[in-house]
């Protein structure tokens, strides 16, 4: 698929120069890149923090992989123990 993305031009001639050391192609360095960013180091798609449930509420994915509604009342707990 082809589409324009509009980089940095600091950005775009880093990635040139990069391209041009590995002896790749720009296509091949975003792609890489790009799939990096995507999937993480393992390869592995990472999960999203959050999920949106059956009733169309957010949940939010805790490090335990179990799930916690988002409310009201767990947003503004969240606040206050950050002294927000």
């Amino acid at each position: 698929m082809k589409t324009t993305v509009e980089l940095p031009d600091e950005l775009f001639a880093e990635a040139k120069a990069v391209a041009l050391r590995r002896r790749v192609s720009l296509k091949a360095l975003f792609t890489r890149a790009l799939e990096r960013e995507l999937r993480g180091p393992g390869g592995e798609v990472p999960q999203d923090r959050f999920r949106i449930d059956e009733s169309g509420g957010p949940v939010l994915r805790t490090a335990e992989n179990d799930a916690t509604n988002v409310s009201d009342f767990l947003v503004n707990e969240l606040l206050d123990s950050e002294g927000v």
